[in-house]
């Protein structure tokens, strides 16, 4: 009796944990909207997040569809940026106190490629929305296709035209 008992309240504890990641609906909506405007992720890896992006002045970003990087890398980039390169760290103190790498502003110097500033700085809950949002419409999915396209706008938006049915 005890073992079922068990059983079901691991069950039930891991149904829980899998969901605790801000999976609902407007999580995500959320979460994509602050990776296509307020941090205008999508100006450097594209709107898919396939590194497809559509303006020329900005630098190409990674391919986020092809990413190995798990949930806590992910939100690690977004709030530290990448050293040497041009993906910026969102969190305002991200250099400040040696939170991110250990490094802080004056260790920067020492990279030939300077990290750029944000559009706009993100809160903690905001890195977690956007990191959510990718693992759960953009990490893993392959390359983009029509019925990709659909699924992640929620309807035949314009984007999805340029792919065929």
């Amino acid at each position: 009796m005890w073992r079922w008992f068990i059983l079901a309240a691991a069950i039930i504890t891991a149904a829980a944990a899998s969901g605790s990641q801000g999976q609902d609906a407007s999580d995500l909506a959320e979460g994509q909207r602050l990776y296509q405007q307020k941090a205008d992720c999508q100006a450097c890896h594209g709107w898919a997040g396939d590194g497809q992006n559509r303006a020329s002045e900005m630098p190409a970003g990674a391919n986020l569809r092809e990413t190995k990087l798990n949930r806590a890398g992910i939100v690690t980039v977004i709030k530290c940026g990448r050293l040497n390169s041009q993906m910026p760290a969102f969190d305002k103190f991200a250099y400040s106190d040696g939170r991110c790498y250990g490094k802080k502003e004056a260790d920067l110097k020492a990279y030939p490629t300077r990290m750029p500033d944000p559009p706009s700085t993100l809160q903690q809950r905001e890195i977690d929305l956007i990191a959510d949002f990718l693992l759960a419409k953009i990490v893993g999915k392959g390359p983009m296709d029509h019925a990709k396209c659909v699924e992640f706008w929620g309807s035949e938006a314009d984007p999805c035209k340029t792919y065929t049915k």
